[in-house]
């Protein structure tokens, strides 16, 4: 059975957010296009502790785009964004959640950062997402959400490595791009993974 997966589409994530995607609200009419086309459906959401290690406001002298150690696992530093119970953290209001059987809370730990809606970034947490997709008998996988070149790039990169069969739906994901080529970058790692690489209208 196929699955679609929506990664991440927060407020903290969209234009006028802590940590906007650039263009990261088009997504949102191509997802909720998307959905009309699955009957199985799951999302993701970012639910950081306040005291989170990831962000560079909890470390003193250091500043957003800095890398540093985090629990073993070289970790940059981001701006304070998707809070537990904040506004940001809330998934976009025009987004249509009517049919999603679940979702599963990532980055809760504060020790280590979360970007896979599967695994932590140091794999020694697991969301449970793996183990409810195959329970409910999916065994092929459709990643869209933010942001391309984090979050949706290592769900789709878990989703392989877990044996799923997965696809990137390329034109329902926009990426952060520190550097201006992020975008292109993540597919082509994604693509080399073994994923295949979709547009929504070939669905």
């Amino acid at each position: 059975m196929k699955a679609l997966i929506i990664v991440d589409v927060q407020n903290d994530f969209i234009p006028g957010g802590a940590l906007a995607v650039n263009e990261g609200d088009q997504v949102v009419p191509v997802i909720n296009q998307l959905q009309e086309k699955f009957d199985f459906i799951v999302a993701t959401q970012d639910w950081h502790p306040l005291d989170h290690g990831s962000f560079a406001a909890n470390h003193p002298g250091k500043k957003i785009g800095e890398f540093i150690e985090l629990n073993g696992v070289n970790q940059i530093l981001w701006p304070v964004h998707c809070v537990q119970n904040t506004e940001g953290a809330e998934f976009h209001p025009n987004i249509n959640s009517d049919k999603w059987k679940a979702v599963f809370q990532k980055g809760v730990n504060r020790l280590v950062d979360s970007y896979s809606g599967f695994f932590d970034n140091n794999r020694q947490g697991d969301t449970g997402l793996s183990a409810y997709l195959k329970e409910n008998g999916v065994d092929e996988i459709f990643v869209c959400g933010l942001a391309a070149d984090y979050c949706v790039k290592f769900t789709v990169l878990d989703g392989l490595s877990e044996g799923f069969k997965t696809h990137l739906i390329v034109d329902a994901t926009k990426a952060v791009n520190i550097h201006p080529d992020d975008f292109e970058k993540s597919v082509e790692e994604m693509k080399a993974a073994g994923a295949s690489i979709v547009s929504s209208v070939e669905i």
